[in-house]
């Protein structure tokens, strides 16, 4: 039986109705539903979010649609996304607690989270634009990437329950397919759903879709991200999936999360970091950002220095499961051989995460999903170079990720980019 055959959308004028006999709803905002202020607030590409506010608080109410709200019912999807991301979002809290909302409540057959409201958070990409430099950030996030890719995989996870996990999330195949498509493979041809900057970057798309070396990289980093399921990656962690203040910082909307490579998450995280750094230019107005621009490249190498550090430091005190035992190593008195392995584990996921650095800024560009700090842009011609500068380190992250081998040199390369005079 199909358990969403009584799914019904939300809107602002049934959500009280519909929600009220919610008893945690009404002991987190108020027990009368009459006095609820509700608010549609959902700016993504495909669910429904409401800011529900009442006489003792507030909560945020997201449903999902079945189908891509971006796109349009011609582009169907299916209910469950919020199955998993109701799962992801328990996991990473008991992996890194304080780092995503609470949640109150489940409704698998509505597909309806009810969730902490984060206020006063700002997306934060908002904040990029803006210019805002947010100082714990590359603390919080770097923390966060380490506790849960360490903690989900074979490094730590008792086997049994990794597998059982595992094959929970297998069955997330429609939003894989779409990370598969628009990701790896779509930015690269003439795909239907694609759009970009015309005719301004008409001419570097078409050297790019042309460039073998490029498209064979995407493709080996496709064969990776579905060929090795490491641990439960978030699977969508750009800025429009992080929330902050000054002070706080928590990641939503793992409704992607299955187990993949550890590098994605934290590939795609610093490449819309770089894809910030060359989008101030249009943002700036007349008062320079240098003072931005220096700060989100110093974010990009603090957050992957903090990353390194704790997953060494789980490495060494919680490396608990059936890979790289104890018992090979340390137990051993072989703490050198211990060290090697984690070398060259950390080494493999910087290669890997290079390259889908470099494939996650050709796809917001080139494809169909793209970003605020480019489309805010209103100059279009100063849109597009900024946008050039970006591709331009997209395709040297993805095609020489195996001879790089430090982020001060992706930083310098990015700055003498921003430099360059687009034509």
């Amino acid at each position: 039986m199909d358990k969403y055959k009584d799914f019904v959308a939300l809107n602002v004028g049934t959500l009280a109705g519909r929600l009220s006999n919610l008893a945690i709803l009404c002991d987190q905002i108020g027990s009368d539903p009459k006095t609820w202020r509700v608010k549609e607030v959902g700016d993504g590409n495909l669910n429904l979010v409401f800011i529900v506010e009442g006489s003792k608080g507030a909560a945020v109410v997201k449903q999902a649609l079945p189908y891509v709200r971006l796109v349009g019912d011609s582009w169907p999807l299916p209910l469950k996304r919020s199955f998993f991301e109701y799962h992801a979002l328990t996991r990473q809290s008991q992996r890194d607690p304080g780092m995503t909302p609470k949640i109150f409540s489940f409704d698998e057959n509505q597909a309806i989270i009810v969730m902490e409201y984060l206020t006063p958070h700002v997306i934060l990409r908002r904040a990029f634009i803006e210019g805002c430099e947010i100082p714990d950030l590359p603390d919080k996030l770097g923390h966060f990437l380490a506790r849960t890719l360490f903690r989900g995989s074979d490094l730590c996870m008792d086997t049994k329950l990794r597998k059982a996990d595992l094959a929970l999330f297998a069955d997330n195949v429609a939003l894989c397919d779409i990370t598969e498509s628009l990701v790896f493979s779509d930015p690269y041809y003439e795909a239907k759903l694609n759009r970009h900057t015309s005719p301004q970057l008409d001419g570097i798309v078409a050297q790019l879709r042309a460039d073998r070396d490029l498209k064979v990289a995407a493709q080996r980093l496709k064969h990776i991200f579905a060929n090795m399921p490491e641990t439960l990656i978030h699977g969508d962690l750009h800025t429009g999936s992080v929330m902050v203040t000054d002070n706080d910082v928590r990641v939503i909307d793992p409704e992607f999360a299955f187990y993949g490579p550890m590098a994605f998450d934290v590939g795609i995280l610093l490449a819309n970091f770089w894809m910030s750094y060359f989008s101030q230019r249009g943002h700036e107005g007349s008062r320079p950002r240098d003072s931005m621009r220096r700060y989100l490249l110093k974010t990009t190498v603090k957050i992957w220095n903090i990353f390194r550090a704790e997953f060494s430091k789980l490495w060494h005190s919680e490396r608990t499961g059936i890979l790289y035992q104890r018992q090979l190593f340390e137990d051993q008195n072989d703490a050198l051989g211990s060290a090697q392995a984690l070398d060259q584990f950390l080494n493999n996921i910087w290669v890997d995460m290079l390259g889908f650095a470099g494939v996650e800024i050709h796809r917001r560009v080139l494809g169909l999903a793209h970003n605020a700090d480019f489309e805010l842009i209103v100059d279009l011609d100063l849109r597009a170079a900024c946008e050039t500068k970006a591709l331009k380190l997209g395709r040297y992250l993805a095609v020489n990720r195996a001879q790089i081998h430090s982020m001060a040199e992706i930083n310098t390369l990015a700055e003498r980019l921003e430099t360059e005079i687009v034509t």
